[in-house]
């Protein structure tokens, strides 16, 4: 029985040689798309040799690999829309951090016209006398805070901007420093107090990044925003 049509190639080679001749022109991609796939099948079937018809197995597997590839491009595709968006939403989320205060690890604080100056020290364990200093730019001592006994943990202070006699200082920065007393052993306690955020970024993988008078930090590792 005679066949214009050669059955010697094999059916995945037969598509591999249709899909060479899809025409791409003016930018258009030359990736085999699901119709193209189809329409090239369909052909495919109709001209096969009855007396030697393509197996079934290769067809199946040829349409699963063919689908499962369409998935992973559509899901990567997904993904990419999710990524953008995600970062859209993060972009936005942290411009309306700019204006607050961030509660960062330091011992500056910055006293303004009027409003108390607040932070928090850090005692890893029960302290029986705690004391806070303030100190000016030229080092001198201007306020000492008697905090009294406290328990392990973080300790919340406010400043009021006064010196020993009451009266406000000038606006500026200031040096703090605490110290701790158990069983009559003194020791330094770390500070963190409030800084002004003045701008934020998004960074890759470091995420959101706040800026403020100290520097750049991540926002993870800021214990608090008021």
């Amino acid at each position: 029985m005679s066949n214009d049509i050669s059955t010697s190639s094999s059916y995945l080679d037969s598509i591999r040689w249709q899909e060479k001749q899809v025409a791409t022109s003016d930018g258009e991609s030359d990736a085999l798309t699901q119709e193209d796939f189809f329409s090239l099948l369909t052909q495919q079937l109709s001209y096969q040799d009855p007396s030697n018809p393509a197996d079934n197995d290769q067809m199946i597997a040829q349409m699963t690999s063919f689908t499962m590839a369409q998935g992973i491009s559509d899901l990567n595709s997904n993904f990419d829309t999710l990524a953008t968006s995600m970062t859209s939403n993060s972009a936005l989320q942290a411009s309306t951090l700019v204006g607050k205060q961030a509660l960062l690890e330091s011992n500056t604080v910055d006293l303004n016209e009027s409003g108390d100056a607040k932070g928090s020290i850090v005692a890893e364990s029960a302290v029986e006398s705690l004391t806070l200093s303030v100190t000016d730019a030229s080092g001198q001592l201007v306020r000492t805070i008697d905090m009294g006994s406290q328990p392990a943990g973080a300790v919340r202070f406010a400043w009021d901007g006064n010196n020993e006699s009451g009266e406000r200082l000038p606006e500026g920065e200031y040096t703090l420093s605490a110290q701790g007393s158990t069983n009559g052993q003194f020791s330094s306690l770390p500070i963190a107090t409030f800084k002004n955020i003045e701008s934020v970024n998004i960074n890759g993988s470091s995420g959101i990044i706040v800026n403020t008078k100290e520097g750049a930090v991540r926002l993870t590792d800021i214990a608090e925003i008021a």
